[in-house]
């Protein structure tokens, strides 16, 4: 009997897996050390992004991560993953730091969505989000993303303007749910297993289109022998990633991102 085909909504619940491993536990696994740093020396300690330094051998680094819990009281704690503005706000203050010691950044995707609530609006939830991409998009230092599982809508954005995106084969990337897409076109979010279809939000459909640069492949067997395979491979994918881009000076850093984003836009209005 063939294999049944995996489709998109099959995707987009695999990276929702509350099992599924979270950002903290690719960077304790892929980094020799981590340190957590912590605040926007503004408003407070947001838990649902994590920063920090990092190091692989000699090479350190500035990690920003979008963190979900797996149980109620994490989730609560972590906000579910849903970042407020204090968490873009302190994720700019460690990209800053970053640049000022030549450090690269590397991000981790993972995120239904910036937090929609009536507090994060008050405290400018729209402007920390395009803030985040503004100081992302000219940042002096090499920056690498990694969609490790639920990239959605502009929480995930926020931080994943870089010069290199990778996806795991099993994670999603979009500028919405499927449910919100559905709702929004077709008045019926019954339909977000359409929608999903067609809003190509796979790792091999925005391979294709050219959003993403990297797919890093997984399989269907959610064990610690398969997640180490995975790890190694990000963990290869990060350094020669890096030691390419330490050749190039901070405006040829720059330039890249630029035309990357540039060129995507070009490309996806074709």
């Amino acid at each position: 009997m063939a294999n049944k085909k995996i489709t998109a909504w099959d995707r987009v619940e695999i990276a929702r897996n509350p099992k599924r491993k979270t950002a903290l536990d690719y960077i304790e696994n892929i980094f020799d050390e981590f340190i957590e740093l912590h605040g926007d020396r503004n408003f407070k300690d947001d838990k649902a992004i994590v920063c920090g330094l990092a190091r692989i051998g000699k090479q350190n680094f500035t990690v920003i991560a979008e963190q979900k819990g797996r149980t109620t009281k994490e989730n609560i704690e972590r906000n579910f993953g849903m970042p407020n503005p204090e968490s873009y706000r302190k994720a700019i203050r460690f990209m800053k730091q970053a640049e000022k010691f030549k450090r690269p950044v590397i991000t981790f995707i993972d995120t239904k969505g910036a937090y929609p609530g009536i507090g994060a609006e008050e405290r400018g939830q729209g402007e920390a989000i395009a803030k985040s991409m503004f100081e992302m998009a000219k940042l002096k230092v090499p920056i690498i993303a990694i969609v490790i599982g639920e990239g959605s809508s502009g929480g995930a954005l926020a931080i994943g303007v870089a010069n290199k995106v990778i996806m795991l084969e099993n994670a999603i990337y979009s500028i919405l749910s499927p449910e919100g897409y559905s709702s929004i076109l077709w008045k019926d979010s019954s339909k977000y297993k359409e929608a999903a279809e067609k809003m190509k939000l796979t790792a091999k459909d925005l391979y294709d289109l050219e959003v993403i640069d990297k797919v890093i492949k997984e399989t269907k067997e959610d064990n610690e022998e398969n997640f180490r395979k995975v790890v190694n491979s990000l963990k290869r994918e990060i350094n020669t990633t890096i030691t390419e881009m330490n050749r190039l000076n901070t405006e040829d850093i720059v330039q890249n991102r630029y035309e990357k984003f540039r060129n995507m836009g070009e490309f996806i209005k074709l």
